[in-house]
């Protein structure tokens, strides 16, 4: 039996309401999250509710089974915590109609294959390994519930807010192929599966086994937004509220689910810039999506919503959403000169700064990270020099390190980095050591 212990509400219209809810597993220290969409006027207790009753299993086996399924990165971002704490809160009113439906598997892959159900251009990577994919499969086979998932109606078709991981796990180990290595799709051979479904195929099961995984029901919660009309900005207010309360979704995660369009597509595709990785300081390109934010912040962070506002503070989150949203479907000839202005600028910095360009100095050396305010500073410098049409000379090692020693450099990239001051403080300051080759002696 499995008990409700906290509930949570994270949306609700006139009509529902979502409530995230923490299941705990009877006589055992297990706990983990599920999404339910209720009328609004029910009322879940915390008082013993019975959720799930499932076949019995060990404490380890399971405290294991509900441990978070991702692919640990290793962390290459400097962490600037004004920044991560960075939030705004939307002044529209909203007319969002949300229903919810047990789907099966079976009727899911088939939404899948005939278009109606659709994952954003790279909504989100598929980061599960063979292992975190086959006990996902295996739980299924076991009987253990599944969590809920979010679509978001768009005309016709539906796209896959939360959940991709899942739906695409079941509908490759279906198929026989599995997306990260286009390899047949067998369970892992590992000590973690029952030994019953090691190393099986899908069409090597017993066809009771195939039948449960095809006809396993998930609740899918789905959101259409009625008013206002050709403006989804509250879909991301949704999904990030829900992201709040436990979801995995980033900022960058679902501005790509929310903002689609030729400029999602660009972003996309300048990610791939080979002077951009090698600055960035990853060769394959981050399954979080955090390296195309910071190049949607590349465009944000020079345009008139910064220039021209005179001082205070900006909600960096805000100004990224309402920069993609404005520029979602720009025509051909803005893609190409956004496209021309980051990738000169790129080739640029790594020709005559070097690969380093972006992070802090400490300790007599560069540090490994990727610094989001020096990215933000160099690059910007740098762009506004090739747009204006001057000459960008080499610039040499003691000139950069010059710049980032710098004691007021080092406050706008530290304090307050979304102050305007600091913001236009940091980008004249890389102008002027890096540009005009000014020395701290001047």
């Amino acid at each position: 039996m499995y008990w409700v212990i906290d509930t949570d509400i994270v949306w609700q219209n006139e009509n529902w309401k979502i409530v995230e809810i923490i299941l705990e597993k009877e006589g055992l220290d297990i706990r983990f999250l599920h999404s339910i969409l209720c009328n609004k006027d029910i009322v879940i207790s915390t008082t013993r509710t019975v959720i799930y009753d499932i076949t019995d299993h060990s404490k380890n086996s399971l405290q294991e089974r509900y441990k978070s399924m991702k692919k640990s990165e290793k962390n290459l971002i400097e962490k600037i915590v004004s920044e991560e704490n960075d939030d705004y809160s939307d002044d529209s009113l909203f007319n969002i109609a949300s229903w919810g439906a047990d789907l099966s598997f079976r009727e899911i892959i088939s939404m899948y294959k005939e278009d109606e159900l659709v994952k954003p251009e790279l909504q989100r990577k598929y980061v599960w390994d063979k292992v975190e994919a086959s006990r996902f499969i295996e739980s299924i086979l076991m009987g253990l519930p599944v969590p809920s998932v979010f679509f978001a109606q768009s005309g016709s078709q539906k796209l896959i807010v939360d959940g991709y991981q899942r739906i695409m796990t079941v509908y490759d180990y279906v198929r026989g192929i599995f997306s990260d290595d286009n390899k047949v799709f067998r369970l892992s051979n590992s000590k973690k599966i029952n030994k019953r479904w090691r190393n099986k195929t899908f069409s090597e099961l017993t066809i009771d086994e195939q039948r449960k995984i095809r006809s396993t029901t998930i609740h899918v919660i789905i959101f259409e937004q009625k008013e206002p009309e050709n403006d989804d900005t509250s879909l991301y207010q949704i999904f990030e509220r829900i992201n709040t309360s436990g979801r995995t979704l980033m900022p960058q995660e679902i501005r790509n689910c929310v903002y689609q369009g030729t400029f999602n597509k660009m972003l996309l595709e300048l990610n791939k810039d080979k002077n951009w990785r090698a600055l960035f300081g990853l060769k394959t390109e981050d399954s979080r999506m955090r390296d195309i934010e910071y190049i949607l912040r590349f465009f944000a962070m020079k345009s008139d919503k910064v220039k021209k506002k005179s001082s205070g503070q900006i909600s960096l989150k805000k100004i990224l959403n309402e920069y993609m949203k404005d520029y979602a479907n720009a025509d051909e000839n803005v893609i190409n000169e956004f496209k021309v202005d980051f990738t000169s600028t790129m080739e640029a910095i790594h020709d005559k700064i070097g690969a380093n360009a972006f992070r802090n100095y400490s300790r007599g050396k560069f540090t490994n990270k990727f610094h989001p305010a020096i990215f933000d500073a160099i690059s910007i410098a740098v762009s506004e020099t090739i747009i204006h049409g001057n000459n960008f000379k080499s610039v040499t090692e003691k000139q950069h390190i010059m710049l980032l020693q710098n004691d007021d450099f080092k406050d706008a990239i530290s304090m307050r980095t979304t102050n305007i001051d600091n913001i236009k403080k940091r980008i004249n300051l890389a102008h002027k050591f890096l540009i005009e080759g000014v020395s701290n002696e001047e």
